[in-house]
């Protein structure tokens, strides 16, 4: 387990000794904000229903154990650390276990349910992004506490930004709280995400991030908890093509948002890493991609059940997630996980390598 664990990163420090170390300081550490798509275990340590820290939740992942992470193991950060020479997961900042040593080499901030937007943290009583810059600059105290201002202005500027939210304005925010679609049609609530996209990414600018990504949305009217939804309310199985619609579009305007800040931000690097398309491939042709399963989920009924509802005590949850595309009904398993961070890898962090 050891020798497989820590094989690239050995690698890595091979390759780094004889380059003389030039390697190295590319990215020191990942940094992570966003929302369930990437919380390692923040909400943990919330009074919130919106938690996984049980099994069978992370029953992959490494000595089988729950995190909080809503997968039966590793999350794209994960992945994208190790993908650096860094360490194979991300800690989350709140997790007790651990401390600024260990959020020296990368530090998540993340919290499952939350949006762009203030109003969708507060539907499942979650961290909203201004909280989780206000942890990022905690973070950067006890940064230049632990290694010296100096080292940690060259952490802070060199660490590559993972910034993964939005699928929750829309599912839990703009198509669940009446007062939000009285108030924008669904374009409009694009162009005010935008907006509050640009102010975030301006904000941890000022604060001396340079290398981001910004992640797309995903093709969320094909997750399960929506197939289910289509379902039930008697339009068929298929995924909800307007939701779809919706993602597509808003990732436009992300990617012209990203063009954009490059242009207007001196000495900023930001890369749209979008998902949506790779992640159809596997939907629309799960076998191609080494899955048997990709309309409903492995845990429970695969149809509506997440976090509390996906209990050890289920019998219905499979037995090998591999075969899966979903874990539960709104998250990938490990292994599409570990497809999707691939993909990032070659055609959009490649640039940070």
């Amino acid at each position: 387990m050891a020798a497989s664990l820590f094989g690239p990163a050995c690698f890595l420090l091979l390759l780094f000794i004889i380059g003389g170390g030039a390697a190295a300081v590319k990215v020191p550490a990942v940094i992570v904000f966003g929302d369930s798509s990437v919380d390692a275990g923040n909400n943990n340590q919330l009074s919130t229903m919106l938690k996984s820290n049980f099994r069978p939740y992370g029953r992959d992942f490494f000595g089988g154990r729950p995190t909080g992470r809503f997968s039966n193991g590793r999350i794209p950060p994960d992945f994208i650390s190790e993908g650096f020479g860094l360490r194979p997961f991300v800690p989350a900042y709140l997790d007790p276990a651990y401390n600024i040593s260990d959020f020296a080499g990368g530090v998540c901030f993340a919290s499952a349910g939350t949006g762009f937007d203030n109003a969708t943290s507060n539907v499942l009583n979650v961290i909203p992004l201004w909280k989780e810059v206000e942890y990022y600059k905690d973070y950067q105290t006890k940064l230049k506490s632990y290694v010296g201002d100096s080292k940690a202005k060259s952490i802070i500027n060199e660490a590559l930004y993972l910034i993964s939210l939005g699928t929750n304005d829309f599912l839990e925010n703009y198509y669940t709280i009446p007062s939000t679609r009285s108030k924008y049609t669904v374009d409009q609530f694009q162009d005010f995400l935008i907006g509050l996209v640009e102010s975030f990414v301006k904000e941890i600018y000022g604060l001396g991030a340079r290398k981001i990504s910004l992640t797309g949305l995903p093709p969320m009217g094909c997750l399960p908890l929506e197939r289910s939804t289509n379902f039930f309310n008697g339009n068929g199985d298929g995924c909800m093509d307007g939701y779809n619609v919706v993602a597509l579009h808003f990732n436009a305007k992300l990617s012209g948002l990203v063009e954009k800040m490059n242009k207007e931000m001196k000495g900023i690097r930001v890369v749209f890493s979008n998902p949506y398309g790779v992640f159809m491939q596997i939907i629309k042709k799960p076998s191609s991609f080494g899955f048997e399963v990709a309309s409903v989920a492995c845990c429970a009924s695969g149809m509506f059940e997440m976090g509390y509802l996906c209990d050890v005590l289920n019998p219905f949850t499979c037995s090998d997630a591999t075969k899966y595309v979903f874990w539960d009904s709104f998250h990938p398993t490990q292994k599409t996980s570990q497809i999707i961070s691939d993909f990032f890898m070659k055609h959009s962090l490649h640039e940070f390598l």
